[in-house]
């Protein structure tokens, strides 16, 4: 309804026209009740013309022409028609566009040289036919130009979607192909390495066994650890291969992980706050590896000290939290490294906001706040 408004707009100003036309026009005979009907179905012709350009010209020629011969207004009866013809031919409608010009052309031009004056009649009829005959043509060239103009719009907007689907795949594609090299050089450096340790930790694992001695739990942290990074990789490397992911870690393996730094000497103490529930994958992930990525820089950098890992559930999102009493001091904040730059892309990306600060007298506080995407 809000399209079709300038046209009812339109037709109310060319039926004022129309009508204040035929009462000053002095030639012109009086208006009647039938031509007051005639330029109210015109004026609502007018108003429908652009969902039904067809009946509305047709309505529009038959009207005018009626006012025309009846009450012989002058040249602002075929003010109407023209608009009418406009907009179907714009429409595509380029028949009927022309079917009507020339029966209103017709019609106007046999009243014309029924009423014309005695003394100058050919002058008058060629004067006016040649400004109708002008008007139509330009309204029936003006609508295919603008036919053409829409349908060339509309093919330039098409194949510029058709463009952006194409480097969607072509994008895609590349990842694709980006995902299975990084997977191919992950399995060839890193795969023979880990492998090498795990087997050589689980042999000397066997050796002492053999000979009656026990462990030392280092090794036993580095056998623990190598099988743990290997799964890990594997699952990677699955994750890397194919668009679903494979079985990922989250905040129920936490406990694995302090144990494993507890046996490297690091005390961890684990703290749960609020009622543990499922999470998105991807927040679930992104709090373990910020736990683990923290909690490997204690166990590199901090020196001898202990570790708390708080993992807070809350309803409008996730905080993790890793906070030593090692070496760092605020005097001296370390250099963040790759291992950080990591977990801020990783949190960020979600949303959330991570923080890592040496605290005021010594250690060292990762903090991560996700907001989960319900809340958010």
């Amino acid at each position: 309804m809000r399209r079709d408004l300038p046209y009812a707009l339109s037709g109310l100003a060319l039926g004022a026209l129309l009508l204040g036309n035929a009462a000053l026009t002095p030639d012109a005979a009086r208006i009647g009740v039938l031509d007051v009907v005639l330029v109210v179905a015109m004026v609502v012709a007018v108003a429908a013309c652009r969902r039904y350009p067809v009946p509305a010209l047709g309505v529009v020629t038959a009207a005018m022409l009626a006012v025309h011969l009846r009450v012989h207004p002058g040249a602002s009866a075929a003010f109407p028609v023209l608009g009418a013809v406009y907009v179907a031919a714009w429409r595509g409608q380029r028949a009927a566009a022309l079917v009507a010009s020339l029966a209103f052309l017709g019609g106007f031009l046999a009243r014309d040289v029924a009423s014309a004056p005695g003394d100058r009649p050919a002058q008058l009829v060629a004067e006016r036919t040649a400004l109708l005959l002008g008007w139509f043509v330009a309204a029936n060239v003006a609508g295919l130009v603008a036919r053409q103009r829409q349908a060339y719009l509309e093919q330039v907007e098409q194949r510029a979607i058709e463009a952006e689907r194409t480097r969607e795949e072509v994008a895609l594609r590349r990842a694709g192909e980006e995902r299975l090299r990084i997977a191919r050089d992950l399995h060839d450096s890193l795969t023979h390495s880990i492998s090498v340790i795990k087997v050589q930790a689980g042999i000397a694992v066997h050796l002492a066994r053999k000979h009656g001695e026990e462990p030392s739990a280092t090794l036993l942290a580095i056998q623990e650890a190598s099988g743990a990074a290997m799964r890990e990789l594997r699952t990677t490397l699955d994750v890397l291969r194919a668009p679903e992911d494979g079985d990922r870690v989250g905040l129920s393996r936490v406990e694995e992980l302090a144990e494993r730094t507890r046996a490297v000497g690091v005390p961890v103490r684990v703290t749960v706050v609020g009622q543990a529930r499922g999470l998105p994958d991807d927040v679930d992930q992104a709090g373990y590896r910020v736990i683990q990525e923290a909690l490997t820089n204690v166990a590199r950098h901090a020196g001898p000290a202990t570790a708390q890992v708080l993992v807070e559930y809350a309803p409008t999102g996730l905080t993790v939290a890793v906070t030593d009493d090692g070496q760092a001091s605020s005097a001296r904040p370390p250099t963040p490294g790759v291992g950080l730059r990591g977990m801020r892309e990783r949190v960020t990306a979600l949303g959330g906001t991570l923080r890592a600060a040496a605290n005021d007298d010594h250690g060292f506080t990762v903090r991560a706040t996700i907001p989960l995407r319900e809340s958010a």
